[in-house]
C-alpha cells in the first residue's frame, strides 16, 4: 500500500469541524495517509500578519496535495483572497466542481451528472483593475492562448479519463470577438486533437438557460474563470446546493481539494453543519492519488446513509450531529 503524504488546513468556522469528519472517513476508507496539518485563514493573522503564511504554501509544494476547509478573507483590510491567492502562487489553473445528483438531498432535479471545469487564473476574475479619474473604473479582461489551450485540454483528458460523453465550450464570443473569440478558437483547435469525444459550443447566457432546463444534456463543460464561478454554483444549485458541492483546484505541480461553501461563522462550534462538501472533495483527493478503491467505498457508504435518511444534519432534513453523520458514513463503509 502506498503511503500519501498530505497537506491539511483546517480553516476557519465550521471548517475544522467538518475536515476533521472527512480525515476520518478517509482514514476509514484503507487509503493511507499522513497528514501534515497547517494553519491558515482569518485565526492566523495575530501570530503570522497574514492569512496565508509562507509555511502553507511550501507544504502543499513539498506534499503536492492539499485538503483544506474553508477559509476566510477578511473585509476591508487589505488582504487579497486566499483562495485566489493559493491558485496564483501554486498555478493551479483548473478548478473542477462536479454536481452530481444524491439520493435523499431536495432538488428540482433528478440524475445530474456533470463538471465544470472553470480556467482559474485569468479572464476578469484575476482582478486586473484600475481607477479611470474619479468617475470611472476599469477592469481588463485578459484571454491567453496558452491558459486557454491548457485549460481546454484538461477538460478533454478529463472526458477520456471518466468515459465522460462530451466536451461543450462556454463563451460570449459573439460579443467579446477578440477574448472569448480566442478561448474559443482555441477550444476548436483542441477538439481535433480528441475525435473519439464529440464537442459542441454554447453561448453562456443559452448555457444557463439550458441548465436549468435540461441539465442532463450536458456532462463536461469547460469555460473562463468568471464563467465558471458563476455557473458552477448554478450547477450546484441544480443538486442541492453548495452543502453537497466539492471542488479541486489542479496544476501541473500540486492539488488543493476543498469543499465549495463558505466558512459559515454563525455555525462555529455547534457541531450541526453537514460534512459531505468536505468528505465529498476527500474522494476527489483519493481518486487524484490514484486510491479509487478508497473512494469508492466512501461513495457506497454516503449513498446509504443519504438513502436511509436516518443519520443526516438539519440542512439534509435530520437531527444528527456533524460528527454523527460522519460516523454514520463510517458504519455503513464497514457494513459493505
Amino acid at each position: 500500500m502506498t503511503r500519501h503524504r498530505v497537506t491539511f488546513i483546517p480553516g476557519d468556522g465550521v471548517g475544522p469541524e467538518i475536515t476533521a469528519v472527512a480525515r476520518r472517513v478517509i482514514a476509514a476508507s484503507g487509503a493511507d495517509i499522513e497528514w501534515e496539518v497547517v494553519e491558515a485563514g482569518e485565526a492566523v493573522i495575530p501570530d503570522y500578519g497574514t492569512p496565508l503564511p509562507g509555511r502553507v504554501l511550501e507544504s502543499i509544494r513539498r506534499n503536492r496535495v492539499a485538503l483544506k476547509g474553508p477559509l476566510t478573507t477578511p473585509v476591508g483590510r487589505g488582504f487579497r483572497s486566499v483562495n485566489v491567492t493559493l491558485r496564483q502562487e501554486l498555478g493551479l489553473y483548473a478548478n473542477v466542481r462536479p454536481a452530481r445528483s444524491l439520493p435523499g438531498i431536495r432538488s428540482r432535479y433528478e440524475d445530474v451528472d456533470l463538471i465544470v471545469v472553470r480556467e482559474n487564473t485569468e479572464d476578469l476574475y484575476a482582478g486586473i483593475e484600475h481607477w479611470c479619474g474619479r468617475d470611472a473604473a476599469e477592469s481588463i479582461k485578459l484571454i491567453t492562448r496558452p491558459a486557454s489551450e491548457r485549460i481546454v485540454r484538461f477538460a478533454f483528458e478529463l472526458a477520456r479519463r471518466e468515459g465522460r460523453k462530451k466536451v461543450t465550450a462556454v463563451h460570449k464570443a459573439n460579443i467579446m470577438k477578440y477574448t472569448d473569440g480566442l478561448f474559443l478558437e482555441c477550444a476548436r483547435k483542441v477538439a481535433e486533437e480528441y475525435p473519439d469525444i464529440p464537442y459542441e459550443e454554447w453561448i453562456v447566457d443559452a448555457m444557463a438557460m439550458k441548465l436549468v432546463q435540461a441539465p442532463e444534456n450536458f456532462d463536461v463543460l469547460v469555460m473562463p474563470n468568471l464563467y465558471g464561478d458563476i455557473l458552477s454554483d448554478l450547477c450546484a444549485g441544480l443538486v442541492g446546493g453548495l452543502g453537497v458541492a466539492p471542488g479541486a483546484n489542479i496544476g501541473d505541480e500540486a492539488a488543493v481539494f476543498e469543499p465549495v461553501h463558505g466558512s459559515a461563522p454563525k455555525y462555529t462550534g455547534q457541531n450541526k453543519v453537514n460534512p459531505l462538501a468536505a468528505v465529498l472533495s476527500g474522494v476527489l483527493m483519493l481518486r487524484h492519488l490514484d486510491e479509487a478503491g478508497a473512494a469508492d467505498r466512501i461513495m457506497r457508504g454516503v449513498v446509504a446513509v443519504l438513502t436511509k435518511g436516518e443519520t443526516v444534519t438539519y440542512d439534509l432534513g435530520g437531527t444528527a450531529s456533524t460528527d454523527r453523520m460522519g460516523e454514520a458514513i463510517i458504519t455503513e463503509m464497514k457494513a459493505e
